[in-house]
C-alpha cells in the first residue's frame, strides 16, 4: 500500500516554525555621536536624527 510522502503538511511544519525567533535584538553605538540604537533603526541625538552616522534632519528644520 502507498504512503504519504510526508504525515506532517507543509503549512503545519511552517507555523511551527515561526515560532523560533533571535533572542535579543542588535544594539550597536554609533562611532559618531556615541549614542546606543538598534540596528538597521534612525535614532534621535540631541534632537537631530541620524542614521548610518549621517543627519537625515537637523534640530533646527522640523517638520
Amino acid at each position: 500500500m502507498a504512503h504519504p510522502k510526508s504525515k506532517i503538511s507543509k503549512q503545519r511544519k511552517r507555523k511551527r516554525r515561526t515560532h523560533i525567533k533571535a533572542t535579543a535584538p542588535d544594539v550597536v553605538v554609533c562611532k559618531k555621536t556615541g549614542e546606543a540604537h538598534l540596528w538597521h533603526r534612525a535614532y534621535w541625538h540631541e534632537g537631530d536624527l541620524y542614521y548610518r552616522g549621517k543627519v537625515l534632519i537637523k534640530a533646527d528644520a522640523e517638520i
